[in-house]
């Protein structure tokens, strides 16, 4: 039985190449077909693309017309999910070992999970993208999620999407496309609630390599915001507690405003950003890096783009339920 990787991706024409190189060899040692769904580049992405079709024969290009990456796994499955035992979802914008996708199958063997997760380390090249890669490595920049800080393998209800049964997939109809956000926590909820299993291994995992503006990571962040309360709101779910402190941040923000009637309307944003600062300098302390001092910076960035996006969401949301 065959499988399928796919790579959802726009405007990577930094990174398409060489992770096309990488994963066509892992393709062939797992008998799959590499998938590059690409949503309307205009970098010169599709054309390498295309490129690296003609260079190996388990290469295939897939035009992305929806644009968004719920959409692409979807139509990857579409067009070549018949037969296939297992889809294994690449990022184009990260890093894999070289024996990937073999120990995927072989966790998903061992333990008859519909769904194989992974940790994720973060790294980067430039000072701001260091100073994230640090941020979102930490506690406090990603709330202790155990696809982020790493744990030994185990059961859980969400990870970083990496293996998962076709037919799992399909019971549950794939990927919800009205998510542009958060789609694969919102997935990870609906087979759980299908009676399927979801298996984070500590054999392997994959290096992400984060936005490089602040501006850029203010976006991504908002995005998320918004998608965890849709999804949320989908599901009548009650946030978790590391879900919950971050909401705060935005309305501690505004409450700054109040500061002209009564100086304590200042403290919950005070406190906030303290502990941010302090976090940042002992990180500094530890590791001896100015990025590492820096660090407090894409965590506050992270935490106010977040509870921004999902108070937005939420309040959108409400606007129209009363319309």
């Amino acid at each position: 039985m065959k499988n399928i990787i796919v790579i959802p991706c726009l405007n990577e024409i930094n990174h398409i190449s060489s992770i096309i190189d990488s994963m066509a060899k892992q393709a062939t040692l797992i008998g799959a077909d590499l998938i590059v769904v690409d949503g309307g580049s205009t970098d010169g992405t599709i054309q390498e693309i295309k490129y690296k079709e003609t260079q190996y024969d388990n290469v295939f290009f897939l035009d992305n017309k929806k644009k968004i990456q719920s959409s692409a796994i979807n139509l990857a499955v579409e067009h070549f999910g018949a037969g296939a035992e297992y889809l294994i979802r690449i990022d184009a914008h990260g890093g894999y070992p070289e024996n990937y996708c073999q120990i995927l199958i072989e966790e998903a063997t061992k333990t008859g999970a519909s769904s194989v997760v992974v940790p994720m380390k973060t790294e980067g090249f430039g000072l701001f993208q260091r100073a994230t890669a640090i941020a979102q490595n930490s506690k406090l920049g990603t709330g202790g999620s155990k696809h982020r800080v790493g744990s030994d393998g185990c059961w859980v209800d969400h990870g970083h999407h990496a293996l998962m049964r076709i037919d799992a997939f399909r019971s549950v109809n794939g990927y919800d496309e009205t998510f542009t956000h958060n789609e694969d926590a919102e997935l990870d909820y609906r087979l759980l609630n299908a009676g399927h299993k979801i298996w984070m291994t500590d054999k392997t995992r994959m290096i992400y390599y984060p936005r490089r503006t602040a501006k850029s990571l203010f976006r991504q962040y908002l995005g998320y915001g918004r998608g965890r309360a849709r999804n949320i709101m989908k599901h009548r779910a009650i946030p978790k507690i590391r879900q919950m402190v971050p909401l705060l941040v935005a309305p501690s923000a505004f409450l700054v405003a109040l500061c002209v009637i009564h100086p304590v309307a200042a403290l919950p944003f005070s406190l906030w950003a303290g502990i941010c600062i302090a976090i940042a300098v002992l990180t500094m302390a530890r590791e001896r890096s100015f990025a590492a001092l820096l660090s407090g910076l894409p965590i506050m960035i992270m935490h106010m783009a977040w509870s921004i996006g999902f108070w937005l969401q939420i309040i959108g949301m409400q606007k129209k339920s009363y319309t």
